[in-house]
């Protein structure tokens, strides 16, 4: 599976000081460290950098390719900003993202064509978030003929089915997995991705893990191309890298309705086994979801 670092992002506790100073040496350590976690891309996010944006994007760019040869991802609302990224950028980057609204696909498709760039195409529409698999799938299908009207090919479309947090939609975790399923006939030739950890926003920071991991399981058997993750969850990692099989036989058992001894489990696996039936719906889901 494809990799993109999430962890350079001015929302970060840690980085926040440092974008807002413009001080390169923790963003170079940190773009340091998401190579060494094994990152095959790194997410740039800027938020929506209104005033600076164009600049700051620049900068940050040459700050990280200073200390990397990654490709980068560029994700902020700001179009000028994503074309002084495309423009700063040594290795072809990903635009982050395109949605379904015509406001940013006129703004935007013209720049991925004019500068040869993927993007991430977000099953977002005016309509707003779509409600399940149906609706993402019609998202998908306008921002790929849109595309097509530019001549960007289909392998240069990502398409993200916005994964949101189970603790508030539940239901539409669900409307996600069932997309991933419909992907294959939707666009053979397209990528799949999503970012990840949304998931898990507003759950207990401690378990937070143990959810992105069980739902990269449960993506990833629907042939999950890519997902935007943190770089420094091992577990993670080694789960995307086809190195927890058991694991992921386990999740994939649950999926399938089998009748599983949770009590004669471990407690790690039990933890599993309980969030996955979380995120298929057949648990409603509270902050003590493993204590029951």
């Amino acid at each position: 599976m494809f990799l993109i670092g999430e962890n350079l992002n001015v929302m970060s506790k840690k980085l926040a000081e440092a974008f807002l100073n413009r001080d390169a040496g923790p963003i170079e350590a940190m773009a340091r460290a998401e190579v060494e976690a094994g990152m095959d891309m790194i997410d740039l996010n800027i938020g929506p950098a209104r005033k600076t944006g164009p600049d700051f994007m620049g900068w940050l760019v040459s700050v990280v390719q200073g200390v990397t040869d990654l490709p980068l991802s560029l994700d902020t609302s700001n179009v000028e900003a994503i074309e002084a990224g495309l423009k700063a950028a040594k290795k072809r980057p990903l635009i982050n993202s395109i949605s379904a609204r015509p406001e940013r696909i006129e703004a935007l498709m013209p720049l991925a064509q004019k500068y040869n760039a993927p993007f991430i195409g977000l099953t977002l529409s005016a309509e707003g978030i779509p409600r399940d698999a149906n609706e993402r799938g019609l998202c998908a299908a306008e921002i790929m003929a849109a595309a097509a009207g530019y001549g960007i090919p289909e392998e240069d479309i990502w398409i993200d089915p916005i994964v949101l947090p189970v603790n508030t939609q539940q239901m539409q975790v669900q409307g996600c997995t069932e997309f991933m399923m419909m992907m294959p006939d939707l666009a053979p030739a397209g990528k799949s991705t999503c970012g990840l950890s949304n998931v898990s926003n507003g759950v207990p920071s401690h378990l937070r893990g143990v959810m992105n991991r069980t739902y990269l399981v449960m993506l990833k058997r629907y042939g999950l191309y890519s997902a935007i993750v943190d770089a420094f969850d091992e577990k993670l990692i080694a789960i995307a890298r086809d190195r927890e099989p058991e694991l992921e036989a386990l999740i994939h058992s649950v999926m399938d309705g089998a009748d599983i001894d949770v009590p004669g489990l471990s407690k790690e696996n039990a933890d599993y086994v309980k969030t996955a039936r979380v995120l298929m719906g057949q648990t409603l889901y509270s902050d003590s979801w493993l204590d029951i």
